[in-house]
């Protein structure tokens, strides 16, 4: 009579499991669990209008404190005619130090390329401005992070996946469904007996 034996990818499985400790496999766990959530933002960003989209990046620079999270240090440029500027976050009461925005919402297989840089960089040149954060839903090609190293602006690249990551940090377009406390001896409190 022939047993029957488990795959080998079933077993080879069970036994990393039984060699990580609880927290290990929490972490392990945790982290199938935010890959899969980046993927899950990333795909509903897509799903959203063009002006949701530059409005969800203002707010996300809010939550990281830029404008000091004010909704009124933040200004959104209307759709058309907006000159390449997506948005403009002051970063003081008086606007003296803005931080320009442009938002693309491209397909993972449409990299940002070195023109769309360079028509951003033309913008800040064109308002006086210094920095700059340009955000794409999918990457950015090599020449085009090449050419952001070589100009004056202070400029920032954000592709999806951190744009995502950010998100979840930063608690926009997420929620917390539940928290985990792992408790360990408080080896102090058992030396002072």
């Amino acid at each position: 009579v022939s047993q029957k034996q488990e795959p080998l990818s079933r077993t080879t499985k069970l036994d990393v499991e039984e060699e990580q400790t609880p927290e290990d496999a929490i972490q392990a766990a945790n982290d199938v669990l935010l890959a899969a959530l980046r993927d899950e933002l990333l795909g509903a960003i897509l799903q959203v209008s063009p002006a949701r989209f530059e409005q969800l990046i203002l707010e996300l620079l809010s939550a990281m404190g830029f404008g000091k999270g004010r909704a009124d240090f933040r200004i959104l440029t209307p759709l058309s005619g907006d000159g390449g500027i997506d948005g403009i976050v002051n970063e003081d009461p008086l606007g003296l130090d803005a931080v320009y925005i442009q938002a693309k919402r491209y397909a993972p297989d449409n990299n940002v390329g070195r023109p769309d840089i360079q028509k951003f960089v033309g913008s800040l040149t064109g308002e006086s401005a210094t920095k700059g954060v340009f955000v794409t839903t999918s990457d950015f090609s090599r020449d085009a992070v090449s050419y952001i190293e070589r100009v004056q602006h202070r400029i920032v690249l954000i592709n999806g996946r951190r744009l995502a990551q950010l998100m979840i940090e930063n608690g926009v377009g997420v929620r917390t469904r539940s928290v985990f406390e792992i408790k360990s001896l408080d080896e102090d409190y058992f030396s002072t007996l």
